[in-house]
């Protein structure tokens, strides 16, 4: 939808992710993340925090399943999305706006932590016929790729099948 305003922001999770379903079954992982400014005091020569900003973020369907497995409270992560504002009013009458994020793409920050990075079988389980094939020769020691290699492509980028685009 056009007029939409595109955000990323890094920071911590401050609870453990919410994973729910809609009525027709879709996945919706909902959780907040503090994000806190922070700059140098060239007088006092430290760090110091500003404001934490907190934003509920909103990872749908398949990313919402991944979110709450992979994704705890404390993490430090980065999130992208486009930023929504939604009005309601309380029970008492009160009208109130909130802002949160629907998430695009969402995942741990390496910059204090390290990941490992496990892909999820394609629905259905199938694999692609060159990625099978990669697979049992890894298994019998005759394949160059690992078979737990995550970033495998279905199309086989390196010329393999008919996809040009990287597997990234």
């Amino acid at each position: 939808m056009a007029g939409e305003t595109p955000i990323t922001i890094i920071g911590n999770i401050v609870a453990e992710p919410e994973l729910r379903f809609t009525p027709v079954g879709a996945a919706v992982c909902n959780f907040r993340v503090a994000s806190t400014p922070r700059a140098y005091n060239k007088q006092t020569q430290q760090w110091e925090d500003g404001e934490a900003m907190f934003l509920t973020c909103n990872a749908w369907k398949q990313l919402g399943e991944n979110t709450a497995e992979s994704l705890a409270k404390g993490m430090r992560v980065i999130v992208t999305g486009k930023l929504k504002q939604r009005s309601f009013q309380t029970r008492e009458g009160d009208n109130r706006t909130v802002f949160e994020i629907d998430v695009e793409e969402v995942g741990p920050s390496l910059r204090y932590a390290t990941a490992q990075v496990n892909r999820n079988p394609h629905e259905g389980g199938q694999q692609a016929p060159n990625q099978q094939q990669a697979q049992e020769n890894a298994q019998q020691g005759l394949g160059a790729q690992p078979a737990n290699d995550p970033w495998q492509s279905q199309g086989g980028f390196s010329g393999q099948g008919t996809n040009d685009e990287p597997p990234f």
